[in-house]
């Protein structure tokens, strides 16, 4: 069913007639909701892979539940340095399947193909914006999963602080300006009151492995994910960019990189001004918002990772897709299409995914709503300019970011590899798992 030719097609750009200007349902109206048309006690089991919106996630899911009593909600989130995928499986051969659950890239899709119920009678489908479903549609027209959102991802900076430091944002292009900023804030860094320019979470392997790697992967493989997912090997034919990425990043982060993790970074660091900049995306917003509302609002913006011949580019793609158990019971299956549709289509599914999710999204019908937050105005902006990054690390090999790739790259952040073996055994690893 899920060969390796059928994933990919291209990253996905919105077009000018797309997110904002996309026509929408005439009633704003979702499935029929409630309880699949069968009246009973439903119990929707969800795991997914995006921890930074599990709070919010879970709020929606109590105001369905609110107005579908005969339906209960339980979600499960994985992420961050936990391994999804690997948790995923593990329920699913224990026999404890959830009902939604969350894919992420064609080596989870084809791992779980078997389980994924044909979602083209969903309104979501039918209101997915165009190229979003390219990489989950069959040639018999079935769909296989709906797309989350659009993300995008760089260097999330401080307005306040730069504008202190004499640092114009918009101005760093390439390596060699970003490496003078940073020098900059180093200099003046107890004028500006921050302990270092960055935070580099060394303890998230995902961090540098799939997001700072992928800027400087993704055009080997001619920035589509199918290439990669069907590579037998890899070059690193930008790794010496990579790696002085890298260690700019590491040589001018608080310490100690290698036990800085993600919440660390974005909420103490970050979010209470104490760096200038962190390397992430716009998922972070929430969080930001939580932490300090002024400074969510007004004071952040995001640049691209510098690449040699692409400055200016940022990273762009769907990071994980809903995929439905079509192995349960038919009103079961009904009531978690149900549940989807609304949550993107109705009204209140719609206010929210704008305004608490702060998502963009990859359906239509929300000409009428602005993207509120200005990290995903960033993402939407480069996104209807063409001025992207494809997204090839959803097609590394099962596992190669988690047990090899990371754990090679913290162990050069250690000095227990030169960057020559990291680069040789993250090959190695990578044909292994081919």
């Amino acid at each position: 069913m899920f060969s390796k030719s059928y994933f990919y097609k291209g990253i996905v750009l919105l077009s000018a007639t797309g997110l904002l200007a996309a026509c929408g349902s005439d009633d704003g109206s979702s499935g029929s909701g409630g309880d699949g048309g069968s009246g009973e006690q439903i119990e929707l089991d969800i795991m997914q892979g995006k921890v930074e919106f599990n709070e919010q996630f879970n709020e929606l899911a109590q105001m369905y539940m609110d107005e579908n009593p005969n339906v209960s909600i339980n979600i499960t989130s994985v992420g961050g340095g936990t391994d999804y995928f690997t948790q995923l499986t593990t329920r699913f051969s224990s026999g404890d399947e959830p009902d939604i659950f969350s894919v992420a890239g064609p080596e989870q899709m084809e791992k779980m193909s078997e389980y994924m119920a044909d979602l083209s009678d969903t309104d979501a489908a039918d209101k997915a914006l165009e190229g979003m479903l390219d990489q989950v549609s069959q040639d018999d027209g079935t769909v296989d999963a709906l797309p989350y959102n659009i993300e995008g991802y760089g260097f999330i900076y401080n307005k306040n602080i730069f504008e202190e430091a004499g640092i114009d944002a918009e101005e760093i292009m390439t390596y060699e300006d970003l490496e003078s900023a940073v020098q900059t804030l180093s200099d003046q860094a107890d004028e500006l009151g921050i302990e270092a320019p960055f935070a580099f979470p060394g303890a998230e392997g995902w961090v540098p492995g799939d997001h700072l790697a992928n800027v400087y992967l993704s055009h080997e493989f001619d920035e589509n994910v199918n290439n990669a997912y069907n590579a037998e090997t890899l070059e690193f034919e930008n790794g010496d960019q990579f790696k002085r990425m890298l260690d700019l990043q590491v040589e001018y982060s608080v310490e100690p990189v290698l036990s800085l993790d993600y919440s660390q970074q974005v909420e103490e660091y970050f979010s209470l001004g104490q760096v200038a900049m962190i390397q992430q995306g716009n998922w972070v917003y929430p969080t930001l918002e939580q932490m300090d509302p002024e400074l969510a609002e007004n004071g952040v913006g995001m640049i691209p990772i510098p690449l040699e011949g692409h400055e200016g580019e940022l990273p762009v793609g769907i990071p994980n897709f809903w995929a439905v158990n079509g192995n349960k019971d038919d009103a079961v299956v009904q009531e978690a299409k149900d549940f989807l549709d609304w949550m993107y289509l109705s009204e209140e599914g719609k206010e929210f995914v704008i305004n608490e999710f702060n998502f963009i999204p990859a359906y239509e019908g929300y000409e009428d709503l602005e993207i509120g937050d200005p990290l995903s105005q960033v993402v939407y902006e480069y996104s209807q300019s063409g001025d992207t990054i494809g997204w090839i690390f959803n097609g590394y090999p099962s596992g190669y970011t988690n047990n090899e790739f990371g754990p090679n790259i913290q162990a050069y952040i250690a000095g227990e590899m030169t960057w020559d073996e990291m680069i040789d055994e993250s090959i190695s690893a990578w044909e292994s798992l081919q």
